[in-house]
């Protein structure tokens, strides 16, 4: 494997670390490092997919943004690359389309890996499909990985959904969670 291609993985998966946990001057730097050694290549698909793993985790996070960083590949961009961006976006697909999807997002049943779990979730929020347990799992997930951001846009879902049920108590226990996790930045 070339040392841009090593580089350029390790760099996205810091990026994705840092980001999850709430850290963005060191999201930023790995983000643009990992962006940096595929541009070297002059392949915009390989570019595409770290927009895209940028945008995965802000759709983990709950920060439905468009992708833009994609956008102006996507022309040059692959099936599989576009298949992503569009399911990333909430976006209903063919089968042909989830069977172009990352491995962890081509089954109906929550992902194994974490992190693709909380992506997961975050498209069904998106698309209103997120049950509370869904929404509870997505808590579940990030409280265990350490990840502030997603943890808590996700408590902050819960309390809305306690709210929206009458459940004052609760709500507000999720509050009071959502300020220790804040308290620890």
């Amino acid at each position: 494997m070339p040392d841009w291609s090593i580089n350029a993985v390790g760099h996205a998966e810091r990026f994705a670390e840092a980001y999850l946990k709430g850290d963005a001057r060191v999201a930023a730097r790995e983000f643009e490092q990992a962006r940096a050694e595929t541009a070297r290549t002059g392949r915009p698909e390989l570019v595409a997919r770290i927009e895209l793993t940028r945008c995965a985790a802000q759709v983990a996070s709950l920060v439905f943004e468009p992708c833009a960083g994609f956008e102006p590949l996507r022309a040059d961009a692959g099936d599989a690359e576009r298949a992503y961006a569009r399911y990333l976006a909430g976006e209903r697909l063919t089968a042909a389309d989830t069977a172009l999807l990352p491995e962890p997002h081509r089954s109906a049943t929550p992902p194994a890996d974490p992190f693709a779990r909380l992506i997961a979730a975050g498209v069904q929020l998106r698309r209103a499909d997120a049950s509370p347990n869904v929404v509870a799992r997505a808590v579940d997930t990030a409280s265990q990985q350490g990840w502030r951001r997603p943890l808590l846009a996700w408590l902050g879902v819960q309390a809305r959904l306690a709210d929206e049920r009458g459940g004052a108590d609760e709500a507000a226990r999720l509050r009071r969670r959502m300020d220790l996790v804040g308290a620890g930045r």
